[in-house]
């Protein structure tokens, strides 16, 4: 994602809402939105916004999971489907 091209000062968002929704809708690059030129939020669609949210809970899972491998908490696969195999007898 380029912020370059979507850089806009708050007086823009302010004038221009109902162009700028569509037009981020569209085409689904957040918008960054300056405040005496410096960067203060970024603008984006709900579902690109719940896209990252779901990248970032998965994101967090794997990381946990990572943990608990270096931690030594983990078992074989074989394992586990073994005993499956046995709570299905």
């Amino acid at each position: 994602m380029k912020f370059s091209t979507q850089v806009k000062p708050i007086s823009y968002l302010k004038s221009h809402a109902a162009e700028i929704i569509k037009d981020i809708t569209e085409n689904r690059e957040p918008m960054l939105i300056t405040q005496n030129g410096e960067a203060k939020l970024v603008v984006m669609d709900v579902k690109s916004f719940e896209e990252q949210e779901e990248t970032l809970a998965l994101l967090k899972i794997l990381a946990l999971g990572n943990r608990e491998i270096e931690r030594g908490k983990f078992r074989d696969a074989e394992d586990v489907f073994a005993e499956m195999d046995e709570d299905d007898r």
